[in-house]
């Protein structure tokens, strides 16, 4: 999850391979929400009818679900990462180069994934652990992915302000980033 959704971030084409038609609504409007507070703003498509496969070889970015059927006309996409939510696989071609998380930060944000999606995690080497350990509900556990995510936007963001730039020169001042910071 955390590799598509650099993908996205970086936009990278990301093509969603499932029998499910749920399934894969379900898998891109997720990957949407995780981008929050930013908004997508390149080609999506769900699912994407049999008569439209040739937009798959579009330069543009997108994030896009096809049924599995397919799945032989996607294998010529050089550049296309590929999740196949069937099998549970990520692939990404040779060409590609997502630019992932800076370090410290993807490794905390694995870190409280893994303690919202499996909390026995935390107290597994425990010689004593606690006796009870509750599991959050789906609507409880949506929440704190979303916050997980949420943090992490803060975290990635914070001193944004140090590469702004005013310009006075105009009537009304005009605010740009600075390149070079």
């Amino acid at each position: 999850v955390l590799f598509l959704f650099c993908a996205a971030l970086t936009e990278h084409k990301i093509l969603f391979l499932s029998s499910s038609y749920q399934r894969l609504t379900d898998a891109c409007r997720a990957l949407l929400a995780l981008m929050f507070p930013l908004k997508y703003s390149f080609t999506y498509v769900p699912i994407l009818p049999a008569q439209l496969l040739e937009v798959l070889s579009t330069p543009t970015p997108f994030i896009i679900g096809v049924h599995s059927v397919f799945q032989p006309e996607t294998q010529e996409l050089l550049d296309v990462v590929i999740a196949d939510l069937d099998g549970g696989t990520v692939n990404v071609p040779e060409c590609v180069h997502i630019s992932l998380l800076p370090e410290p930060l993807l490794q905390q944000t694995r870190e409280a994934l893994s303690m919202v999606l499996d909390p026995e995690l935390e107290v597994a080497d425990l010689a004593f652990p606690p006796s009870t350990i509750s599991a959050s509900s789906l609507k409880m556990q949506d929440k704190e992915i979303r916050a997980v995510f949420l943090r992490l936007f803060a975290q990635l963001l914070q001193g944004y302000r140090w590469c702004l730039h005013i310009i006075r020169i105009h009537p009304e001042p005009v605010i740009r980033f600075h390149k070079v910071r």
